[in-house]
């Protein structure tokens, strides 16, 4: 059977007609793409209509026509073959001296023609099914001992996931050299994400996948892919975290040359940060652009964190635009927005709304990142419902031949599965000591089971159900064991307790050290983590002066670069950061320092655990988590205890009364809320004390009053 990979057309009508082809012959095997390869040219840009590769027939081209005019066909047939023998001859792991290892067939297809003209036979040019399989029992390939390795060729959407330039190594079992296998390792791109690359849906398309799994370059590879095959499309392509500006340019210039031999026109692709604010260039966002376009009144954040509170002003902001423009512009084709997970639905309906038909909006985010704490609601709430009542958005299911519109990323090629499991088992408190009246230590957990199966988990023991015990595992498909095996489990991971802070301080700038002088990695390997992001600077300025005295570059992201500049372009300073600006971001040894902050907390305790479980998964390789005191033994004791469950999560699933208890307790809270409940909670020991030393009676208080604290207290009980 053929899979088929639908990416975008300008020839719609045909494309259809070829898929509907290869649905029908089930005896056909291999792969069929649909507006896939672009080819780089001294010409720009040269898509090829569909391809299909198969172990029987080798690769076959097919040009296709939308029309009736199929004047010069024969001369396309041999650009196209021409074009794709010169590509794959640039792989030398396809070539045999001067011969390439695969057979390469072109066919056009021309549905529009009511019959077959008379035309040379070595040109096959068909019109029906019927030609169409007639011509296809032409193709044969014989020696098909490299399919394996033309399909990994043509799957492998592009190599930009390897390090940015070369690695000088002279200790081949150095910490530089194990960083060079595993970039080598991992710089094509898998089957899943080569697929969401291509596979263009006329609507709304969610990737959902863990950090490390690729969707910020799935998100900058299709821009490219996209803009490559209509360069006319205004696209913009927004996200959270300012330091990823860079990044994404240049992913999608690298990708774009890649694979067009060209440079993209900046013009028609539009970097844009979510917020933005006046002054144009580099400044401007998403939702300022919105306002300007739609003669809504702009607010910036600290004027809309004065009116709304902390706890999402963005999202109010975004509400209040959606509300007050009276009819939308649009702007774009195309919107890519990277990190979802951390904006309200109301900026992406705003992003909905900028866009032309047919709303061609992709949104990527991971759950577990969600700094945020409230996580997305289903497209359909998201987008809400039209005037007939029905929802704007809502996901088909899948189809073979029909692009996915939910993608699901579930392989994870940048933490080993001890870091990805630590990470899960701190991030939910799996394994964390319930408090004096509590159960569980559980800190949060999804409300739909199915959502560990679907980021790669698979159940060792029990059940994967509410109320009952389970042990779930991470497999070798969806955790390589390449990403583990470079290094034993006690150096991809270290917890340490420090005394004072002074003495953490002291041993990660002596790592970092021996890191660059002993372990060949270079600067731009290192990342250095402070959870809390409002006490960063002043924090890691000591780290910083020690690295200072002994000559070692660093720089605090934000802070000493510009806000879109995470790590320094010549990639000889050593960044430091705050959680917010480390999202996106990753680096082969991870310094996450004072950790301690993430252990406990009387509020907010989810979004810190969600803060420690996005630094942890900032690591390609190596990840060491400091802090200081007894918070941060109580880590090191929950670490413990997912080591000696060998990486598992072993637990009881919560059921629904408890993960909305969870929710509420853990629950992110403006200072305005926290105050109201400390006061509350003053209020009531006060209350309680007076009560038991009987300077108030019960009667005092009435009976009304009494009674509705009882039932309350009751109803909560229950």
């Amino acid at each position: 059977m053929v899979t088929i990979v639908t990416g975008t057309t300008n020839k719609p009508t045909a494309s259809e007609s070829i898929k509907d082809f290869f649905q029908k012959y089930a005896e056909i095997e291999g792969y069929l793409y649909i507006g896939y390869p672009i080819i780089g040219t001294v010409d720009g840009a040269y898509p090829i209509d569909a391809l299909l590769i198969s172990p029987t027939m080798g690769i076959v081209a097919f040009n296709l026509i939308e029309g009736k005019n199929y004047d010069g066909y024969e001369n396309d047939q041999d650009d196209c073959a021409n074009k794709i023998e010169a590509k794959l001859k640039g792989y030398k792991q396809l070539v045999n001296r001067r011969t390439l290892c695969v057979n390469i067939f072109v066919v056009t297809f021309a549905p529009g023609l009511a019959r077959c003209p008379q035309h040379d036979e070595d040109y096959p040019l068909c019109t029906n099914e019927k030609e169409l399989e007639e011509a296809l029992k032409q193709c044969k390939w014989e020696d098909n001992s490299n399919y394996s390795k033309v399909v990994s060729v043509l799957q492998a959407i592009s190599t930009i996931r390897k390090g940015k330039k070369k690695r000088e190594i002279v200790n081949p079992q150095s910490r530089g050299a194990k960083i060079r296998q595993l970039e080598d390792s991992i710089a094509n791109l898998d089957n899943q994400q080569s697929r969401a690359v291509i596979e263009t849906v006329d609507g709304v398309q969610r990737i959902r996948g863990l950090a490390g799994s690729g969707k910020t370059i799935v998100l900058a590879l299709k821009a490219a892919y996209l803009h490559a095959q209509h360069p006319e499309w205004k696209i913009a392509v927004t996200f959270n975290t300012r330091s990823l500006k860079g990044q994404f340019r240049q992913l999608i210039n690298t990708f774009y040359i890649e694979q067009t031999s060209d440079e993209p026109d900046w013009d028609n692709i539009n970097i844009i940060h979510a917020w933005g604010a006046p002054g144009g260039g580099e400044r401007k966002g998403l939702y300022y652009t919105f306002c300007e376009a739609n003669n809504v009144e702009y607010c910036d954040f600290m004027t809309a964190r004065d009116k709304y509170g902390r706890n999402d002003p963005f999202g109010e902001v975004c509400e209040k635009a959606l509300r007050e423009a009276l009819s939308t512009e649009p702007l774009y084709d195309v919107i890519l927005v990277d990190e979802a997970q951390d904006f309200s639905p109301a900026f992406l309906r705003l992003c909905y709304e900028m866009l032309n038909e047919p709303k061609r909006l992709v949104y990527a985010y991971d759950e577990l990142q969600n700094l945020r704490i409230q996580s997305l609601p289903s497209p359909e709430i998201i987008f809400g419902a039209g005037t007939d009542g029905t929802p704007r958005v809502k996901f088909a299911p899948y189809e073979d031949g029909r692009p996915q519109q939910d993608i699901i990323l579930e392989k994870c090629y940048r933490n080993s599965r001890p870091a990805l499991v630590t990470a899960h088992a701190l991030g939910f408190g799996i394994y964390r000591k319930p408090d004096t009246h509590g159960k569980s230590g559980l800190v949060q957990m999804f409300d739909q089971s199915s959502l560990w199966s679907d980021i790669g988990y698979e159940v060792a023991e029990g059940r994967l159900e509410d109320g009952h015990r389970v042990v779930l595992q991470r497999t070798p498909a969806s955790s390589p064991e390449f990403l583990e095996k470079h290094s034993n489990i006690d150096d991809l991971i270290v917890f340490k307790s420090f005394k004072t802070q002074e003495d953490q301080d002291r041993w990660v700038a002596n790592e970092i050290k021996k890191n660059l002088v002993n372990d060949e990695l270079r600067p731009d390997d290192i990342i250095v983590i402070n959870p809390n992001p409002l006490t960063t600077k002043k924090i890691v300025a000591p780290i910083r002066a020690l690295l200072f005295q002994e000559g070692i570059a660093s720089h605090t992201a934000g802070v000493d670069t510009a806000p879109d500049v995470f790590f320094a372009s010549d990639n000889d300073s050593v960044a430091f950061t705050g959680i917010y600006r480390a999202k996106g971001n990753e680096a082969a040894m991870v310094y996450v320092v004072n950790a301690q902050v993430c252990f406990d907390s009387a509020f907010d305790l989810a979004k810190l655990r969600n803060q420690l479980f996005t630094a942890i998964t900032r690591s390609k390789a190596w990840v060491r988590v400091l802090g200081v005191g007894e918070s941060m033994d109580g880590l090191i004791s929950e670490y413990e205890q997912v080591k000696a469950h060998n990486f598992t999560l072993d637990f009881t699933y919560p059921t629904q009364s408890q993960r909305d208890h969870m929710n509420v307790v853990n629950r992110d809270m403006s200072e305005a809320e926290k105050a109201r409940i400390r006061s509350g909670q003053n209020n009531m020991a006060g209350l309680i004390a007076d009560l038991e030393s009987g300077q108030i009676f019960l009667e005092d208080l009435g009976e009304e009053q009494v009674d509705k604290l009882r039932k309350l207290l009751d109803k909560k009980q229950g």
